[in-house]
């Protein structure tokens, strides 16, 4: 077992089980953290489990005590957790539905960097985080308040790449694309998402696998990366390049 500790939130399913996962290969120490109780699957990968909502910043901060206890205390972060929204006008969508998203995505976000990266820093031995935003924070869509939410964790993720930056910590930020994941399967069931359309709006002509995910953020914590902080890092099979190509008829095979 090498001297790593991930904690991963929303790692219970989707992308965060993926990288759970992912860490697990690489011997990392894996503690799972999710609003659902996560004690199956994390069990399954020889990975530590949590039951926490991401909303509570008291539990956060209590975790995070309770884990600069642990001989190998965390030092690398991993920001998953956050359901997707429905693409609702905004006449339509609820405050309540608009905070929740927000509470989770940014403000849970930088309640977990904000009670462990602090902890990072001051140790002196640096560390690692990654945020977990989406190609949505990048552009325009009917998601009115992940989508701001998701620009908001990108951001997030540059100011905090250079507040610990002089401490040996780096920040940086993955933006998945359409997934396969659990939640994008209960969109494409309700009517929507298309996903004919999202696969033939991406270059790659496909959807995102969770692992491609994982392994992104795998890289960006890793020494490998040891220079890169305050990245932006899209993980979308090429959505975001090939979508306006529908103006000029759509993709050309060669």
């Amino acid at each position: 077992m090498r001297n790593d500790h991930v904690l991963i939130t929303g790692g219970g399913s989707g992308i965060g089980l993926a990288t759970a996962r992912r860490f697990r290969e690489d011997n990392f120490k894996v503690t799972i953290l999710d609003v659902v109780d996560p004690s199956r699957v994390a069990g399954e990968i020889g990975a530590n489990s949590v039951t926490l909502d991401v909303q509570d910043e008291n539990l956060i901060e209590e975790l995070a005590i309770h884990l600069a206890a642990d001989s190998n205390p965390v030092n690398v972060l991993v920001t998953c957790a956050g359901p997707l929204q429905r693409p609702l006008r905004p006449g339509e969508l609820s405050w309540k539905e608009w905070d929740l998203i927000q509470n989770i995505h940014l403000r849970g976000s930088y309640a977990c960097c904000r009670s462990f990266g602090e902890r990072m820093a001051r140790s002196k031995t640096g560390g690692a985080i990654v945020l977990v935003s989406s190609i949505s924070g990048q552009r325009s869509s009917p998601l009115h308040s992940y989508g701001p939410a998701k620009a908001a964790v990108i951001h997030l993720a540059k100011n905090l790449a250079a507040e610990w930056g002089p401490n040996g910590v780096r920040v940086n930020c993955v933006c998945p694309g359409f997934t396969q994941t659990p939640a994008l399967a209960r969109g494409v069931n309700t009517g929507a998402l298309h996903e004919d359309t999202l696969i033939t709006q991406s270059a790659l002509g496909r959807l995102v696998e969770p692992s491609e995910v994982a392994n992104a953020i795998a890289f960006l914590s890793s020494a490998a990366a040891s220079g890169i902080t305050g990245a932006i890092l899209p993980v979308d099979a090429g959505h975001q390049v090939a979508s306006d190509w529908n103006v000029y008829g759509g993709l050309r095979e060669h």
